[in-house]
C-alpha cells in the first residue's frame, strides 16, 4: 500500500492519509442526505436516490484514489443536482428517467473529450469572467433553492417573492442557519452535518407540542420514526430512457450538464493542486486527465444508477489540508460512504428544513469566485453580470450560460476585440442559439 501509493515520495505517512480520509469524508457527508431531498421533488423515492447517491460517492472516490491517486472525492455535484430537478424536470418538464439518460449521455460526451483531450481546446475557448460568474451563479441558485426549501422565502403575487411567515418550522430553519454557519465559521469538521442533526432535533417538536404548528395553523409532524435499517433500495438501477433523452429538445439538458460538470471538475482540480501543491512537472495539476477521466465515470455511473452528475468535490480541501497528499485518502473517504446504504429510513427522517441550511451555505462557497471578476471592465462585466443574475432570475441554469455567452461575443465583436472571441467560442455560441430555438 505505501509504495503504490508512494507514500514517502509524498512526504506523508499511513495514519495521516487516514485521518485526512475521515475528514474530507466529514465535510462532503452532507451530500449524503442533501442529493436524495433535492432529486427526491422530481419524483425520485428518496431511498432509491440516496443508495444511488452512496454508490456514486463509494466506486468514484475509490477509482480516484486507485487510479488517478489524488486525495480528492466524487459525489453528486450540488447544483448539477439542482439542474436535474429544478430546470430539467419541474421547468422544462423532462421526465426523470429521460434526464437520467441525459446524464449518462453526458458523462460519454465528456467521457471522450477527456480522452481525446478536446477539453483543453473547449477550456481555452471559454472566458475565465464568465467561469466564474456562472459558479457564482449556481451558487445563488441553490441558495434560492434553500430559502425556498424551508418556506423562508415564498412566492407573493404583488413582488414575485417575498418573505414567508415565521411559524415554528422557519424560526427552526433560522436557528440551524445560525449554527451551522457558526460550525462552518469555526471550521469545526463535519460542520455542515452536524448543522443538519442540530436542525432535524430541534425540529422535532414540531406537530407534537401544543402551538408548534409547522405552517399556516395546520399541526402536521416534520419528522416520523421510519426506522433505522434497511436494505439498498435499487429501483431506480437501469431506469435511465437512453432512446429519448436522445431527442433534439433535450440536447439543452445534455449541453448544461457537460458544460456545468467540466468547468465544476476543472475549477476543483486546479484550485486543489495549486493549494497543496499537487503539481508534475509541467505545473499542470498532477494527473489531471486521468482525474476528468473518474469524473466522467462518475457521471456516467451517475445516469446508470439514479442520480445527478458526479464531480470532483472541493470540500476534499479539508482532507488535504489535514496532510492528505496521496489517493489512499480518496480511498479511506469512499469507504466511509459504504454504511449509509443501509440507513436509509434513518435519513429519510431528516426534513427539509434540516437540509435547507446546508444548502444555502453551499452557495456561500460558490460564489467566492465572482471577486475575480474586473467588474471595472464592462465588455466582461456586464456578460458576466448576465450570466450570474440569470441563472436564479430565470430558475435555470441554462439560460444564465446562454445569455453570459453570447452578450460576451456580442459586445466584443462592437467592440472591435475579434481576438477575445476564438473559434471555439464561436462553435459554443451556434449551441447555445440552437438550445434557445429547440426550448
Amino acid at each position: 500500500m505505501a509504495s503504490y501509493f508512494d507514500l514517502k515520495k509524498n512526504g506523508t505517512t499511513l495514519q495521516t492519509e487516514i485521518i485526512a480520509g475521515i475528514s474530507s469524508f466529514l465535510a462532503t457527508s452532507y451530500i449524503i442526505v442533501v442529493n436524495p431531498s433535492i432529486l427526491s421533488q422530481a419524483g425520485m423515492p428518496f431511498s432509491a436516490v440516496l443508495t444511488a447517491t452512496v454508490l456514486v460517492c463509494f466506486f468514484s472516490s475509490c477509482m480516484m484514489g486507485l487510479y488517478a491517486k489524488n486525495p480528492i472525492l466524487v459525489a453528486p455535484g450540488m447544483g448539477l443536482n439542482a439542474f436535474f430537478t429544478f430546470t430539467a424536470v419541474l421547468g422544462m418538464k423532462v421526465p426523470w428517467p429521460v434526464a437520467l439518460g441525459a446524464v449518462f449521455w453526458s458523462g460519454i460526451v465528456f467521457l471522450l473529450l477527456s480522452a481525446f483531450n478536446v477539453r483543453t481546446y473547449i477550456v481555452q475557448a471559454i472566458p475565465r469572467p464568465l467561469r466564474y460568474a456562472i459558479a457564482a451563479g449556481i451558487g445563488l441558485f441553490i441558495s434560492l433553492i434553500g430559502f425556498s426549501n424551508a418556506k423562508f422565502v415564498v412566492s407573493n403575487p404583488a413582488t414575485i417573492i417575498g418573505m414567508g411567515e415565521l411559524t415554528p418550522a422557519v424560526l427552526t430553519f433560522i436557528a440551524g442557519l445560525l449554527i451551522t454557519a457558526v460550525l462552518v465559521t469555526k471550521q469545526v469538521k463535519g460542520g455542515i452535518l452536524l448543522g443538519i442533526l442540530f436542525t432535524t432535533l430541534a425540529a422535532y417538536p414540531i406537530g407534537r407540542w401544543w402551538g408548534l404548528e409547522a405552517a399556516g395553523g395546520v399541526p402536521a409532524t416534520l419528522i416520523n420514526w421510519n426506522g433505522i435499517f434497511s436494505a439498498p433500495d435499487f429501483s431506480l438501477f437501469f431506469q435511465l430512457d437512453l432512446v429519448n433523452s436522445l431527442q433534439w429538445s433535450v440536447v439543452p439538458v445534455i449541453f448544461a450538464f457537460v458544460f456545468t460538470d467540466m468547468f465544476d471538475s476543472l475549477s476543483t482540480l486546479v484550485g486543489l493542486a495549486e493549494a497543496a501543491n499537487l503539481l508534475d512537472e509541467r505545473g499542470e495539476p498532477r494527473n489531471v486527465k486521468r482525474s476528468l477521466m473518474v469524473d466522467a465515470f462518475a457521471t456516467t455511473m451517475a445516469g446508470l444508477v439514479g442520480s445527478s452528475p458526479g464531480t470532483a468535490y472541493i470540500e476534499s480541501a479539508v482532507g488535504i489540508e489535514a496532510g492528505g497528499r496521496t489517493g489512499l485518502t480518496a480511498v479511506v473517504g469512499g469507504l466511509l460512504f459504504l454504511p449509509f446504504l443501509f440507513l436509509a429510513p434513518l435519513l429519510s427522517m431528516v426534513p427539509a428544513i434540516a437540509t435547507a441550511p446546508a444548502v444555502v451555505l453551499v452557495g456561500v462557497f460558490m460564489v467566492r469566485p465572482v471577486i475575480k471578476i474586473n467588474w471595472q471592465q464592462l465588455d466582461e462585466a456586464i456578460p458576466a453580470f448576465l450570466a450570474m443574475v440569470l441563472i436564479p432570475f430565470s430558475y435555470s441554469i441554462t439560460q444564465g450560460i446562454i445569455w453570459g455567452f453570447l452578450s460576451w461575443t456580442a459586445l466584443k465583436l462592437i467592440m472591435g476585440k475579434k481576438e477575445d472571441v476564438p473559434l471555439p467560442l464561436l462553435i459554443v455560441d451556434v449551441f447555445c442559439v440552437i438550445a434557445l430555438i429547440l426550448e
